[in-house]
């Protein structure tokens, strides 16, 4: 099958429609219609290709006809998208910023960056304050635009430093039981793609958008290697017998274990969706998610009596105090039961 053309992207939407973009660093975003090289799609790559190099290439929905002054937030942010620490992020990462970054600079895209202050950033984070989550990214994202703003000399310091973000309330995404493990492996079948998928996630501990890259050229002598798109970190996973009973009782024709109804590799994003329509076939709570998954395995790995660092083995968190909540509330449950265990033998003995 001829590959599409280059900076070309493709996704598979929940009703299974497949959605082509040209997506080149530093240029607009652009939907590109009909199948990879047919008339009307090259017209419309041709016409995103034209779009303009990296410094001066506009927002659609900002003044597309007009090239960027230099100094400006628009200049800052199409420059930006050509540097190495924008393209150092993983993929999903870059999406999520990118719509960031593209939203700021439909409001603000003509003011000069050297004006932002930190009475302006502190009104734009307590905008979003309702969704701390959001208003966290947004502080994050601008925080690295300034960064390289102060880099390339556009200002000299940086308006989000000191600027205070709301606490994110719970442990964000919600946690898989065992009682939602066993309702979707009864609705979902050994054998299927959601099985299979489910499997991967659970028992490998990894993100979506690792699970969706996974294939049997990754796995020798019982581990599967993976190489984590946000951190880097490579990784050894011994395979569960259970996912190699999942693994081996699926068909599989391709690179990877996961593609979309069209034989392609999944994007994470279209990968979520159609995940979050599988638990919604199940009749599963709103909210559980794949990421949950990877919460779910890392419970079951601190129940089972592992350290910390054996489940950053496994996970490849960075960070030891993360993997330490999951056995500290491991810890918890074991030390409940054995005392209310030593209080009802009292009892009995009485």
């Amino acid at each position: 099958m001829r590959r599409s053309p280059k900076y070309v992207q493709s996704f598979t939407d929940r009703h299974g429609k497949t959605r082509h973009y040209f997506r080149r660093p530093g240029y607009p975003k652009a939907p590109l219609k009909g199948l990879p090289w047919s008339p009307e799609f090259m017209a419309d790559y041709e016409a995103a290709m034209k779009a303009g190099d990296p410094i001066t290439a506009t927002s659609k929905r900002a003044h597309p006809s007009k090239a960027l002054k230099v100094g400006s937030v628009h200049a800052a942010i199409a420059t930006f998208y050509t540097s190495t620490d924008f393209q150092n992020w993983s993929p999903e990462t870059q999406r999520t910023r990118r719509n960031i970054l593209e939203r700021f600079r439909v409001e603000h895209g003509e003011k000069m960056i050297g004006t932002l202050q930190p009475r302006h950033v502190a009104d734009m984070v307590a905008a979003k304050s309702k969704t701390p989550a959001a208003a966290q990214n947004f502080k994050k994202t601008l925080s690295a635009l300034m960064r390289f703003a102060i880099l390339h000399g556009y200002r000299n310091d940086d308006p989000t430093t000191g600027v205070k973000v709301p606490r994110l309330k719970g442990d964000g995404f919600a946690t898989w039981s065992e009682e939602h493990i066993a309702a979707f492996e009864a609705h979902h079948s050994i054998g299927s793609r959601a099985r299979l998928a489910f499997a991967l996630l659970l028992y490998t501990a990894q993100r979506r958008g690792d699970v969706i890259r996974m294939g049997r050229q990754h796995i020798r002598e019982g581990l599967l290697s993976v190489r984590q798109a946000k951190t880097g970190a490579a990784l050894q996973i011994p395979i569960h017998p259970h996912l190699q009973a999942v693994i081996d009782a699926t068909p599989s024709n391709h690179l990877t274990f996961l593609v979309t109804a069209y034989g392609k590799p999944f994007t994470s994003a279209g990968f979520g969706n159609l995940f979050r329509d599988w638990c919604s076939e199940v009749g599963l709570p709103v909210g559980l998610s794949a990421h949950g998954l990877r919460k779910a395995a890392c419970r079951r790995l601190a129940e089972a009596g592992c350290s910390a660092n054996q489940i950053m083995a496994v996970s490849g968190h960075r960070s030891l105090s993360e993997a330490e909540k999951y056995v500290r509330a491991a810890d918890q449950i074991r030390l409940a039961r054995a005392a209310m265990a030593i209080v009802t033998q009292r009892k009995e003995n009485l």
